[in-house]
C-alpha cells in the first residue's frame, strides 16, 4: 500500500532546524507539522492525523522523552524519533523503554534522517516508498 502524503510532526525548540527539516522531507512529499516544544506536538497529534513525530532531546517545557511518552498514551503506535546533540546511555536506555523507533545524533544527514523516517513508516504502516 501507498500512502500520497504521510504527515511528520517536527518537534524542536530550534526554528532553523524545524524549517531546514520541512526542506528535506517537503520535496519528497511529505506533509510537515512542525511544533516548537512538547506541550505543541501533543497539542498537534491530538487534532490532526500524525504518521511519524520527530523530537529533539532538549526543549522547553517537556524534554523529547516526556514528550514521547505522552504521545504513546495517545497513539501507542505512533514512531517517535529521538534527536539529540547530546546522546549518553542514560538517553538511549531511556528511549528504548518510552518504545522510541530510534535516535539520531545531531548533526545528521539528509539522507540519514529520511531513510530512518522511511524505515519507521514502512515497518508500522506497512507502506512502501519509490
Amino acid at each position: 500500500m501507498s500512502i500520497l502524503a504521510p504527515s511528520l510532526l517536527i518537534t524542536d525548540d530550534d526554528l532553523a532546524f524545524r524549517e531546514t527539516l520541512q526542506t528535506v522531507f517537503e520535496p519528497q512529499g511529505f506533509r510537515t507539522l512542525t511544533a516548537a516544544d512538547g506541550e505543541e506536538a501533543l497539542a498537534i497529534v491530538e487534532s490532526q492525523e500524525v504518521h511519524l513525530a520527530l523530537l529533539d532531546m532538549h526543549m522547553p517545557k517537556l524534554t523529547g522523552l516526556e514528550t514521547i511518552r505522552r504521545l504513546k498514551q495517545l497513539r501507542a503506535l505512533l514512531p517517535c524519533i529521538l534527536m539529540s546533540a547530546h546522546l549518553d546511555e542514560t538517553i538511549l536506555e531511556q528511549a528504548r523503554v518510552v518504545q522510541a523507533f530510534s535516535v539520531l545524533a545531531k548533526p545528521m544527514t539528509s539522507s540519514e534522517i529520511r531513510s530512518i523516517v522511511r524505515r519507521a513508516l514502512e515497518r508500522t504502516y506497512n507502506w512502501r516508498f519509490d
